[in-house]
């Protein structure tokens, strides 16, 4: 079987190269009604892999929730009584806990997402579905807590936390990021799901963390994160609006046009048009950039940057507080 070889570090660091249920075309289907973890893995468990296991890092959802059955069967416990148990309690985090559809939750926060009419609920997901990879609810004081609790090893030992936060590829380690922000370093992640947008960072070397909450889909909170971080330790930030555009002759500009590889799964296209550069990641919408000098691009749709080599062999992006390289091909 193609799992035979995939390991419980292969999972945790995005490398099985198991598929992401959450892009499978039925997910909408799927996502309406209630199925246990086992049920999940066995829905996908006979797909191709997308690469062999640890030759790649691709983030797939579909991993965590293989790692919450795993719990599950080790542990003789539901996965949300475990994380209770063996997470919450230790860390004194008494405002977080396994969502659910029909608990009554005080002060829950609905969540929505933008449309060109404004704000709308956000469509229905059955709570397990997420299951290990994304099923749990918390606030910013409970998770404040929980950075206390896991840095000051009340969560795990040294030796598991070492390992937890020293990256395998493309800069992810067990579940977290691990990164040089001018310097410093960040442990951080984020996290999406219907009609919700997170982000936290801990800076190990400064003890202090940046958590931003949205029930708004989209990309603030990260770009908060990173403002806020970059604020906590003394460096200025320029918004997008301050961004002044400057005209660049259209020479320089093809330049910069081709594909660049931000990851395998994750490549970058910029092509010129008209009136400019244009840039488009996978399968989103193209969206203009717009020079700030001769090799600095950014956004206006969006708090990022586009930083081109002079000859246009590689680029890199600057969004959510972090640098990612990318060669074109």
């Amino acid at each position: 079987m193609a799992w035979d070889r995939i390991t419980i570090f292969n999972l945790l660091t995005h490398t099985a190269g198991i598929p992401n249920f959450t892009s499978s075309p039925d997910y909408n289907t799927i996502k309406l009604s209630a199925r246990s973890a086992d049920a999940a893995v066995t829905s996908f468990r006979d797909r191709p892999l997308d690469f062999g296991p640890g030759e790649q890092m691709s983030y797939s959802n579909s991993g965590y929730l293989v790692l919450g059955a795993i719990i599950e069967k080790v542990s003789g416990q539901t996965y949300e009584k475990f994380v209770t148990d063996n997470l919450f309690a230790p860390a004194g985090m008494t405002d977080s806990g396994y969502d659910s559809n029909a608990t009554i939750i005080k002060r829950r926060a609905s969540g929505y997402v933008p449309s060109p009419a404004g704000f709308t609920n956000a469509g229905y997901l059955h709570m397990s579905i997420p299951h290990a990879a994304g099923a749990l609810y918390s606030t910013t004081h409970d998770l404040l807590k929980w950075e206390q609790a896991l840095f000051a090893g009340k969560i795990v030992s040294k030796a598991s936390l070492d390992r937890m936060i020293t990256p395998f590829k493309n800069d992810y380690a067990l579940g977290l990021t691990a990164t040089l922000v001018n310097g410093r370093r960040v442990i951080a992640h984020g996290g999406g799901i219907d009609g919700f947008n997170t982000h936290l960072a801990y800076y190990p070397d400064s003890r202090t963390a940046v958590i931003v909450l949205s029930n708004v889909n989209g990309t603030v909170p990260g770009t908060l994160a990173g403002q806020l971080g970059a604020l906590m330790h003394g460096e200025s930030v320029t918004l997008t609006t301050e961004r002044k555009a400057i005209t660049l002759p259209a020479a320089t500009l093809a330049k910069y046009v081709g594909a660049y590889e931000l990851a395998p799964t994750a490549v970058m296209t910029i092509t010129l048009e008209s009136d400019g550069l244009m840039a488009q990641l996978g399968g989103q919408a193209r969206v203009a950039i717009f020079p700030q000098s001769e090799t600095l691009f950014f956004l206006k749709v969006r708090d990022a940057q586009l930083e081109f080599a002079a000859d246009g062999s590689s680029l890199v992006l600057h969004q959510n507080g972090r640098s990612t390289k990318a060669a074109r091909r």
